[in-house]
């Protein structure tokens, strides 16, 4: 009995997460389908001439228009055009305030310039004696650097994602000298966090030490304010 428990834990660790996979690719398929299909005129829709509905074809439109969209944006006319549409978005005052956050966390998440959590580390989150995973941003600047000079020690921006849900979390400004640098990546501290400490980070590679984290920490914020 035990032996076939353990055959159906192993089958099920092996279907899992390819079916989870499966399912969430199936369902962005049909819903890609379903936003861009009906833009579609009928007499260029495969589903016209065939007996059968060809999945993913909206998804393929779709891709083919926002790289077109990138290629033409990159233009000095596309560029015109698009800086004369956020002019218009700008002059909207709800839409304006949408628009700009999502376009700042677009930016900062899939532009090749950014360089946000890059390291991750460890701070003492809720009391002493407790670590957290936080993923640090950048050096503190501008008006919150200027508040916080009192504390006498440089402040780092930092980022704590809750288990299991990484996208959510606490944005907090702590010393220096209270984070930990990992040598583990991003990818793997998100991975300890969304597995609630089941799959952990990689430990081949030496910890840093202080002076690593602090030289590492600088020549990020130095690049940021080049770039």
């Amino acid at each position: 009995m035990a032996r076939l428990r353990n055959y159906f834990l192993t089958g099920f660790i092996v279907c899992a997460p390819l079916a989870i996979t499966v399912w969430i690719t199936w369902s962005f398929m049909q819903w890609t389908d379903s936003w861009v299909k009906p833009y579609i005129p009928t007499r260029f829709l495969p589903d016209s001439y065939l007996p059968f509905a060809i999945p993913g074809f909206g998804l393929l439109v779709a891709l083919i228009l926002i790289t077109i969209i990138g290629f033409l944006t990159a233009n000095f006319i596309g560029r015109t055009i698009f800086g004369w549409g956020e002019n218009l978005l700008g002059r909207m005052p709800l839409v304006r305030t949408v628009y700009t956050a999502l376009k700042q966390i677009f930016e900062t998440v899939l532009a090749d310039r950014s360089s946000s959590f890059k390291t991750a580390g460890l701070m003492e989150y809720p009391r002493k004696g407790v670590w957290s995973i936080v993923l640090i941003a950048t050096t503190a600047k501008g008006e919150i650097a200027r508040v916080l000079s009192d504390q006498g020690d440089e402040m780092l921006a930092v980022f704590m994602p809750p288990t299991p849900n990484p996208t959510s979390g606490f944005l907090m400004f702590v010393p220096k000298e209270d984070v930990r640098i990992l040598s583990m990546s991003i990818e793997a501290a998100l991975k300890l966090v969304v597995s609630a400490g089941l799959v952990t980070g990689d430990d081949k590679q030496a910890p840093m030490t202080q002076a690593q984290a602090a030289r590492l920490v600088e020549e990020k914020a130095a690049k940021e304010e080049v770039g």
